[in-house]
Order: structure tokens, then C-alpha cells, then sequence
């Protein structure tokens, strides 16, 4: 398990690694490198092919823990990480199935959404931060940072009417003192051109996606057009916006994944 953008793997999975273990389920949750608990240097800085990488060393370690049968490994993320499912999953043949729970799988059609989300100069301002940032980036200089999400105005990695829920949805006790929201500017060059939907039809195992029809960060749709093109794929309507999956529509989303889990990975009565 793990989260999207920049949620480590705290206020990531807490709320839903408690639930699969109380229903059987061991859980290995990850932070992608250069951010939380693991190395990786500079921080802030995400990099989508060393984070498909990390979900392959994860599956890989699990599969040698002496209490796992690698044959009944599944994996789960949401938003940013819900896409890397796709990309994973299509990879993997040999996971028993997979869940992408708000799954970004289309930057490109997300893209011009959340263009709109920003005022005009908040735009400009985040999109020269982000050359600065990746230019900087090539001359070894630190990263230039900005929140993960924030108000309309705000410059943001993310401004829609969902993203601050955030704090609510995942923090809301401010327990996870060692968070840091934010993240390397140069995510806003990047994001547009990632689209891991398109590794759906390569998907083998069972998929279950998990979208929210008042989404306004990562939209249900070009979730739901990509599920379409996995050959066993499963769509879970929940009524919310982006975090609803941990605020009002927990209990459903909590039912579907355990089902779907105890369906794909608990061995079957012989009888």
C-alpha cells in the first residue's frame, strides 16, 4: 500500500491497513523514495518511474516474507499511487489482484481541469516556479517546493474545490507530525504527460477501481474508460468528492475492497 504525490505511508494507509488486517490481511505499506521514511536524495522530488520501481521491489520483498504466499499478493493505492496500479499491475501477472482506489490514469485529461481549478496568475506563478525548479534541478540545486494542495489563488500543486480535504480525510487528529506537504515544483511539467490507464489492457488479474462521482481532482471518468479496457476489471461507485473513500463513504469503500480481497486472495473451500 502506499499514497499519492506526496502522503506518506501513514496518513496514506492507517485508516484502511487497519480494516484489511482486522479482516486477515497482512499489509506492508511504503514510502516511495525521497520521501517520508525512505532515502533517496534530493526530497520532495517525484519521479514516476522510480516510484513504478519501488511498488516492484515492494511486491518483490513481500513475496519472500516466510507468513506471505507470493501467489496471493494484491496491491493498493489512491490517487497518484491508484494510477501506478495500472502501470504495476500490468507488469505483474503473477499478483492476485489489485486495487486503484481515486485513481489519477489520465494527466492528460486531467489536466485542463485542474488548469481551471487555478486562477490565471497562480498558473503562471507555479508553472515558472516548475521551470526554475527543473532547470535547477539539472545545475544540482535543491529543489524549489510548493504545498501539495491548496485554496483556489493559492500556488499549489493542486487547487481544485477537493484537494485541501486532505488534511481532513487523512490527518485529521494531526497525528503525523513528520508530514510534509509539499513538493518539488517540477511536478507540474510532469503530470500532464502520465497516463498509466493506458497500461489497462495488459491488466491480467482481477482489478477493482474505486471512483468518486463528485471527484474534482482526478474525476471518475477517465477512470472509468480505462476500466473498461482491463479484461477483469470491477467499478465501485462512491457518492464524494476526491477523499470521500476516508471521510463519509469510508464504510462503503472499506466493504467493496475487503470483499473484493477475501474473493481474490483467501484460498477457496474445496467443498
Amino acid at each position: 500500500m502506499a499514497g499519492g504525490t506526496s502522503v506518506t505511508k501513514e496518513p496514506a494507509s492507517d485508516l484502511f491497513a487497519a480494516r484489511f488486517n482486522d479482516a486477515g490481511f497482512a499489509v506492508l505499506a511504503f514510502d516511495h523514495r525521497r520521501f517520508g521514511e525512505s532515502g533517496g536524495a534530493p526530497r520532495q522530488v517525484v519521479r514516476v518511474d522510480e516510484q513504478v520501481a519501488d511498488w516492484h521491489a515492494a511486491i518483490e520483498y513481500a513475496a519472500t516474507l516466510s507468513d506471505v504466499d507470493p501467489d496471493r499478493i494484491s496491491v493498493w493505492g489512491f490517487s497518484l499511487a491508484g494510477g501506478h496500479i495500472f502501470h504495476v499491475a500490468a507488469d505483474h501477472p503473477r499478483l492476485a489482484c489489485a486495487i486503484a482506489q481515486t485513481p489519477l490514469v489520465d494527466g492528460r485529461a486531467v489536466a485542463p481541469h485542474a488548469l481551471r481549478a487555478m486562477t490565471p496568475l497562480a498558473a503562471l506563478r507555479l508553472f515558472g516556479r516548475g521551470v526554475t525548479d527543473a532547470l535547477g534541478g539539472l545545475a544540482g540545486r535543491p529543489p524549489l517546493l510548493v504545498p501539495t494542495a491548496g485554496a483556489r489563488g493559492a500556488v499549489a500543486s493542486l487547487t481544485t474545490p477537493d484537494a485541501m480535504d486532505g488534511d481532513q480525510a487523512l490527518d485529521p487528529d494531526r497525528r503525523h507530525t513528520n508530514w510534509e506537504q509539499t513538493v518539488a515544483a517540477r511536478i507540474a511539467l510532469q503530470i500532464g504527460r502520465y497516463r498509466p490507464g493506458r497500461h489497462a489492457s495488459r491488466i491480467r488479474c482481477p482489478l477493482l477501481v474505486v471512483v468518486c462521482d463528485q471527484d474534482r481532482s482526478t474525476l471518475p471518468g477517465p477512470a472509468v474508460r480505462a476500466a473498461r479496457n482491463a479484461p477483469a476489471s470491477t467499478v465501485v461507485h462512491l457518492t464524494g468528492r476526491h477523499y470521500a473513500p476516508f471521510l463519509e463513504s469510508h464504510e462503503q469503500a472499506v466493504a467493496a475492497e475487503i470483499s473484493f480481497l477475501k474473493n481474490h486472495l483467501l484460498p477457496r473451500d474445496p467443498g
